[in-house]
């Protein structure tokens, strides 16, 4: 990690790339140094030069940009020699003055840019950890994941999905933290890492549903908040028993997922509402489980509200079901790169909440 630091503050920005833009304050300087020896001296172009460093500092290291000014400085004592009344020991000094504080500010640039990157490393493996890799396909079940950040340089949310594959099936798990921040990135974790263990043991999803509100209850005792009434999660748990052709959905007040069934789009609505995570004493603890027809060819769409609530221009929400039913039939990872594609052009390339998603194919015997 070391090393890569110290290759990452030496290494030209961009992975090496010195495009038109990091090459401006060359650009620069080769322009104002022409304005100069090309144009009368009443117009002074030359006292332009400390512009050259200043913008340097934005994007170059420390040594590029003393260098910079050092070359507009031996430019400034060149005009001197053609122009003796241009003024130069005031310029000068002005250039002088500029690298240095450049050179600072360079340096300091670096530094942040370092911690950054170490800081993003930590939030990668925190997102690795949170949200592993999904395997692609168990059995006759094809499983694809997106998530996408509100903020573009955020890597962690409040929104979380896991599969596991178990005794009793392919069971899956996708939810969405109210708030946002650590402590819903703490909160999910809580709730991921209790449905990785009972996933494997509890033979029936009100068993998992029940150790999970257990597991966020204890988490939000343990750290407490301000917000503390009001942190709970909601979560939607699948089953898709191997063979069976069916799966089974315990809806916790999340949105209900989208069902292609014979070339037939429908919105699988619980038949009755059950209490979202670290709610069930508030409004009980009652939990239904809906069994739906799952034949070779159907695919499951579960996401969370960042999808249904993206907003266009005008203030619209973004149509998922209509959507869906203007797609052609598509493996999971195609279903899911032409959401992502959809999203971002309806909302003008900017998301106002995080986004998950699960796309879920029971694959044909042949495939």
């Amino acid at each position: 990690m070391i090393m890569s630091g110290w290759r990452r503050r030496r290494r030209p920005p961009y992975g090496g790339r010195w495009d038109a833009g990091r090459l401006s304050p060359l650009i620069l300087t080769v322009l104002i140094t022409a304005l100069a020896f090309s144009t009368p001296r009443e117009i002074a172009f030359s006292r332009l030069l400390p512009a050259a460093p200043a913008l340097a500092a934005a994007m170059w290291p420390v040594l590029a940009t003393i260098l910079l000014g050092t070359f507009c400085l031996l430019v400034m004592i060149g005009l001197s020699f053609a122009y003796t009344d241009l003024g130069t020991p005031y310029t000068a000094a002005a250039i002088v003055a500029v690298t240095l504080a450049a050179a600072y500010a360079s340096h300091v640039r670096l530094q942040r840019e370092e911690t950054l990157f170490h800081v993003r490393l930590v939030a990668d493996t925190a997102q690795k950890v949170l949200l592993r890799p999904l395997p692609r396909r168990i059995a006759d079940v094809e499983v694809e994941s997106l998530y996408l950040a509100a903020q573009q340089q955020a890597r962690i949310g409040g929104d979380f999905y896991e599969v596991a594959d178990t005794p009793y099936g392919v069971r899956l798990l996708i939810g969405d933290v109210r708030g946002k921040g650590m402590p819903a990135v703490g909160t999910a974790a809580a709730v991921i890492s209790c449905f990785r263990e009972v996933a494997y043991d509890e033979p029936d999803l009100r068993g998992i549903v029940h150790r999970m509100e257990t597991s966020i209850t204890r988490h939000s005792a343990a750290f407490p908040a301000q917000d503390l009434p009001e942190r709970f999660a909601t979560a939607l748990l699948a089953e898709i028993p191997l063979g069976s052709g069916h799966v089974r959905l315990l809806n916790c007040g999340h949105p209900p997922p989208l069902l292609v069934h014979g070339g037939e789009i429908r919105v699988l609505e619980p038949t009755a509402p059950s209490p979202p995570l670290n709610l069930a004493t508030l409004i009980g603890d009652r939990y239904w489980v809906d069994t739906v027809a799952f034949a070779p060819g159907d695919q499951l769409l579960l996401y969370t509200d960042g999808v249904t609530e993206t907003r266009d221009r005008n203030g619209e929400f973004f149509p998922l079901p209509d959507w869906m039913r203007r797609q052609s039939p598509a493996p999971p990872r195609e279903l899911l790169d032409r959401l992502h594609r959809d999203l971002l052009d309806y909302s003008g390339r900017g998301l106002d909440d995080d986004i998950a998603a699960l796309a879920v194919r029971h694959a044909r015997p042949e495939q």
